[in-house]
């Protein structure tokens, strides 16, 4: 049982890593696409993550360092696209 919801937690972390790629081949701008990319791919990894967490749980300080990794600077490297953008678009 746990196998089993360990591997759909997998594949749903596939699914967004694969649907956050969409948005590349939109006609939107460069920040949005990134937006979309970074935060499928986040949540994808996290999920994937999760799914190793389940089958390994005496790995656990590891994958939640990774978890908490993925999430600061997930949200920090977002941050400093939109923010070095805004300061291109003032000048």
């Amino acid at each position: 049982m746990m196998a089993a919801a360990s591997l759909w937690i997998m594949g749903i972390g596939l699914f967004f890593w694969f649907w956050g790629t969409l948005p590349l081949f939109s006609n939107r701008s460069v920040l949005w696409k990134l937006h979309g990319l970074g935060v499928s791919d986040t949540l994808g990894s996290i999920l994937l993550i999760c799914g190793l967490w389940m089958r390994a749980p005496d790995r656990w300080p590891l994958l939640l360092l990774a978890v908490l990794s993925l999430a600061v600077w997930g949200t920090m490297l977002s941050y400093v696209l939109a923010h070095c953008e805004s300061e291109r678009r003032r000048r």
